[in-house]
């Protein structure tokens, strides 16, 4: 992986000049680079990491895994085209494994998510089955460490 890329990922907040220290290439070289990336499609997007819990109280995220049954000519396609136009899905992902589509959607409940499950997504043509999984709490998000670890003081007793 090109290193401008990998400094990138770990924090799209740098600057050409930053990154130009950090590489030993020229400013306008950097800045050329990133440009060329952004129109050849290897940089699609910038984003920040959150902590939902502090952002946004009222947010729900779920990971649904679904089995699919590909269709000829296109495979999972056409299918993953269909899931992925609904607003509610964050990614959406091809998998090796028990299951065939990994797709992370965020809600402002469980219950909107559970009827988006039922309403939409199960019933597309070719859609299987999907198991649910609720985030619960995240610890870490593309390297970064979302909450100061704090640690609990208190000793163990033991009778």
């Amino acid at each position: 992986m090109d290193t401008i890329i990998r400094l990138l990922k770990q924090n799209a907040r740098l600057t050409s000049r930053e990154l130009a220290a950090m590489t030993g290439l020229a400013e306008a070289a950097v800045e050329e680079k990133i440009k060329e990336y952004e129109q050849n499609g290897a940089i699609v997007g910038y984003s920040a990491i959150v902590n939902d819990d502090l952002a946004d109280k009222d947010s729900v995220t779920a990971f649904i895994e679904v089995k699919v049954t590909p269709k000829a000519d296109c495979g999972f396609d056409d299918i993953a085209k269909t899931i992925m136009m609904y607003d509610e899905v964050e990614s959406l992902t091809l998998m090796s494994g028990a299951f065939d589509l990994a797709v992370t959607i965020s809600g402002t409940n469980y219950k909107e998510i559970a009827l988006f499950v039922a309403q939409r997504l199960s019933t597309i043509d070719g859609v299987i089955s999907t198991s649910t999984h609720f985030f619960l709490k995240k610890y870490k998000d593309k390297g970064i460490f979302i909450e100061d670890e704090q640690r609990d003081e208190r000793s163990f007793v033991s009778p």
